[in-house]
């Protein structure tokens, strides 16, 4: 029998029976009332609905159940904020404020997860439909869907979320239609398998208007994308979008990205049909069909996020050379089947900020110069300068490395040794790389037992404990094939680096988490 429950965090009380003139106070309590009947429709006033108002996190909204503020407004004054561990079976342990199951409803609610990888609506394998809604300044974003989700996400509005507003992932499909996403890292991101329909929405004043990788193959029809400050859509791996056809055109509009309207860096020819962009804003192998470019309009200034450029450059050859290699960028690596860390370094592959050599080979066992290192620091986090960088007596004037040492230096990711002097031959250590990405990025956390997890802390240098901690915290460290062997002082593989570098931008929210047994977990 279908029910209608009312909750009013200000005038509400759990003990009372839920109607109109005597709400509960918390969504969580109608919620569990909500277990025994599928067809309940939640109502919520306008209030804040969070920790202090006696909420627990993360919601769950079990399959059939309406969560209803007013869709008018797109839930203005109506604020679900919070966050509370859920544990994805396909991405690992999350920071989420409310979980969609199938066949779910939210309408007309603001959302923000302020915790660090916070998300306000996580959706797994379920098919949802959430509209009319704003979601604002989470730490990542405002929905992700994972698994097989098949979502309708429509008439949204997604501002201000530091990783991006709506992103899909794995096998997932559904429909995004008619949001609005504006002032984050990314208005969409795509990975994995998915093939959503992605249709009249608006991505605006972001770093990158949409971020396409992996194998994703969505179709893309009537959007606009504009007065991003990097890049319109940016394509990596093997992405294979749909922006067209004769029969059915895109119709989709770029205008004023300030970099490139499409960055097409996969080895994938694509066909754009009746889209409005700029030919010369376009790089990589797209035929333009139809359309024209739109007339200009004054580009905001917005304030750049931590989101890496995906801009494909390789890393430099595992020997010391004065001359930087040229890999291209390889979709399918020989050696890193099944390699334990496979996914991590296929992660950073995807996004562009590393790559294999011309033999189609990563070596992932070979070592890494702190050259090398600088290289990919550089690459995957583009440090803003804060202090100023010596000149290092070993580091030529035309040294392949020499800027990238440089603004790593200034950036605090790395540091050099007395009598001015950098080594950038030497191998990078293991404990060297988590001591830089805890610096490089200001991280700092506590834990009296963090140490222990290790059976050789002993050999911890003095100077790396607190980063350690830091790092473990945080899920950065990355020991295989014994979790308690930190190994500290061992030179590190080019495998190892690329886990632990994948695991610091997975803590920033810039990439999606990875299930792995030899990520450390405090």
């Amino acid at each position: 029998m279908a029910q209608t429950l009312y909750v009013n965090p200000s005038t509400g009380s759990d003990s009372n029976a839920g109607t109109e003139s005597a709400p509960f106070k918390t969504i969580a309590h109608a919620l569990g009332q909500a277990q025994s009947d599928p067809d309940t429709e939640i109502r919520l006033s306008v209030g804040n609905y969070n920790a202090d108002s006696g909420e627990s996190f993360p919601l769950e909204v079990p399959s059939g159940v309406k969560i209803i503020g007013n869709e008018g407004n797109k839930g203005s004054g109506i604020v679900i904020e919070g966050s509370g561990q859920y544990t994805s079976p396909t991405q690992s342990r999350q920071s989420v404020a409310l979980r969609l199951d199938s066949d779910t409803e939210l309408r007309g609610v603001s959302l923000t997860n302020g915790e660090r990888r916070g998300t306000a609506v996580w959706i797994e394998s379920a098919n949802p439909t959430v509209i009319n809604c704003t979601f604002t300044k989470s730490n990542r974003e405002g929905i992700f869907a994972a698994g097989s989700s098949k979502p309708k996400i429509l008439n949204n509005q997604f501002i201000e979320n530091n990783g991006q507003g709506i992103s899909i992932t794995r096998n997932s499909a559904g429909e995004i239609r008619g949001n609005t996403c504006k002032q984050g890292g990314a208005g969409i991101v795509i990975d994995g398998e998915a093939i959503p329909q992605v249709i009249g929405n608006e991505c605006s004043e972001n770093r990158y208007g949409m971020q396409i990788s992996q194998d994703a193959k969505p179709v893309l029809r009537k959007n606009r994308i504009e007065n991003n400050s990097e890049e319109g859509i940016s394509l990596t791996g093997k992405a294979f979008p749909d922006f067209g056809s004769s029969d059915d055109p895109g119709e989709n509009i770029f205008s004023n990205n300030a970099k490139l309207d499409i960055g097409n860096y996969t080895k994938n020819k694509l066909l754009s049909v009746g889209n409005s962009l700029n030919a010369s804003k376009v790089k990589g192998e797209i035929e333009i069909k139809g359309g024209s470019a739109p007339t200009p309009t004054p580009t905001p200034n917005p304030t750049p996020t931590p989101t890496p450029t995906p801009t494909p450059t390789p890393t430099p050859t595992p020997t010391p050379t004065p001359e930087p290699p040229t890999p291209a960028p390889t979709p399918t690596l020989s050696d890193i089947q099944g390699h334990w860390a496979e996914k991590f370094i296929q992660g950073l592959i995807d996004k562009g900020m590393i790559s294999g050599f011309p033999d189609g080979t990563f070596k992932p066992e070979d070592k890494m110069t702190r050259a090398q290192y600088a290289a990919l620091l550089v690459k995957a986090f583009n440090p803003q300068a804060k202090r100023n960088a010596p000149q290092f007596t070993d580091v030529a004037s035309d040294f392949w490395a020499k800027q990238v040492i440089e603004k790593a230096y200034r950036g605090q990711f790395l540091s050099g040794y007395p009598g001015n002097i950098f080594k950038p031959n030497d191998n990078v250590q293991r404990v060297q790389v988590t001591v830089s990405l805890v610096n490089g990025l200001g991280l700092s956390a506590t834990d009296a037992n963090a140490l222990g997890l290790y059976d050789d802390r002993n050999a911890i240098p003095n100077y790396a404990k607190e980063a350690v901690v830091t790092a473990t915290k945080k899920q950065m460290i990355v020991n295989y094939p014994n979790l308690r062997q930190l190994r500290p002082t061992n030179d590190a593989t080019r495998a190892e680096v690329a886990a632990m570098v994948y695991q610091a931008l997975a803590d920033s929210g810039t990439v999606n988490t990875i299930n792995s047994n030899y990520i450390v977990i405090a």
